[in-house]
């Protein structure tokens, strides 16, 4: 039969102590109700077995935050890998998701069962008191932070204290590890900056509406409507990159008006019979947009409410947008389909580091 560890039984009888009527400096009056002994507090093999456990949890976290890191250097960006019933998803994304995800929850896993299995359980009870402090509490409060500091084990589990703290400490690395793509591009990657420039629109190129896919006709878009449009290929993009980066950049809505209704645009010709095309993403921090109000030609943004005269080149009348919507120069083909002319002039979506002055 194996003998209680001098540890576990000095742990046990430490819980003993807090759960008796005396009060320690800093402690707060044990409540005058029953109190049920864990079996971590009664059985030092169960007291042992939970050490051990939180403890590697801890060094379970920092294994997967040295895995994150490995991945980013390791994993291709332009990976895919494909989950049954989710589809095709990014290797570099999915291994960082996991590890670091890992990493993190371990660590609230290994302090949650260190509270619940080791710490101090017995319930207190806290009278009210004036706000006001006095030195007396603040001794008071010193004392509060010595017994929090027992009671907790921090000090009294070495291998608890020393992997938390190992685990903590590599935890931020993968953070401070990924700036590096700030100041190294890889040989053959387009810089972000070269990425948001360009969409996949490009002269002659249909607009389809989105979800269905299907053609839009410029005799059927009625004067005061809205449609939502993606250009004909982005589902073979979408397919052949494995990802809805396309689609994040060339979504656009399309908005009829008189013509006489329109005050500017940002090109000569870029309607048709005062039909317009713009981005549907907007420029403040990307969200998507769809919200027209058909007579005063204003689109508003739902997250910060940002808005814009759709008749007056788009501008910004109101909201924390910076710049205006770009505008998709269009026009229509032999069977009357709406096509774009070429591609954004502005780049789309929020501002970054690298965007010109003149937009």
């Amino acid at each position: 039969m194996n003998e209680p560890t001098d540890n576990g039984s000095q742990d046990l009888a430490t819980h003993d102590s807090h759960a008796s009527d005396v009060t320690l400096p800093g402690e707060w009056p044990t409540a005058d109700i029953d109190h049920h002994l864990r079996r971590t507090d009664t059985d030092p093999r169960a007291h042992d077995r939970a050490v051990r456990q939180v403890a590697s949890m801890f060094i379970l976290s920092g294994v997967m935050a040295i895995a994150s890191m490995v991945a980013f250097v390791v994993v291709p960006a332009d990976s895919v890998i494909e989950i049954p019933y989710i589809g095709k998803i990014g290797g570099l994304n999915a291994a960082l998701g996991v590890t670091f995800g890992l990493a993190i929850f371990l660590i609230g896993a290994g302090a949650v069962h260190w509270a619940k299995k080791l710490m101090y359980d017995v319930e207190v009870v806290q009278e009210r008191h004036p706000m006001k402090s006095s030195p007396t509490e603040t001794q008071h409060a010193a004392d509060i932070y010595q017994s929090g500091k027992r009671q907790s084990g921090f000090a009294q589990y070495p291998i608890i204290r020393r992997t938390m703290i190992g685990a903590m400490a590599l935890v931020p690395l993968p953070f401070i590890f990924t700036l590096r793509d700030l100041w190294i591009t890889p040989p053959g990657v387009s810089t972000p900056s070269e990425e948001l420039l360009y969409t996949m629109w490009t002269p002659g190129m249909r607009l389809v509406t989105d979800i269905t896919y299907l053609p839009v006709r410029a005799d059927d878009i009625p004067v005061g409507g809205l449609v939502n449009c993606v250009p004909e290929d982005l589902k073979a993009v979408e397919h052949e990159e494995g990802n809805l980066n396309a689609r994040a950049k060339a979504a656009v809505i399309v908005v009829r008006m008189k013509p006489e209704e329109i005050q500017s645009q940002q090109g000569e010709g870029w309607d048709h019979e005062g039909i317009l095309c713009f981005s549907k993403i907007c420029t403040h921090v990307g969200c998507p947009i769809s919200l027209y109000q058909q007579r005063t030609h204003e689109l508003l943004c739902p997250c910060h409410q940002s808005t814009f005269q759709l008749n007056d080149s788009a501008n910004v009348v109101f909201g924390p947008a910076a710049r205006r919507m770009p505008q998709l120069p269009i026009s229509v083909d032999d069977e009357g389909y709406l096509i774009a002319d070429s591609d954004f002039k502005e780049p789309v979506g929020p501002s970054f580091w690298e965007l010109k002055e003149e937009y």
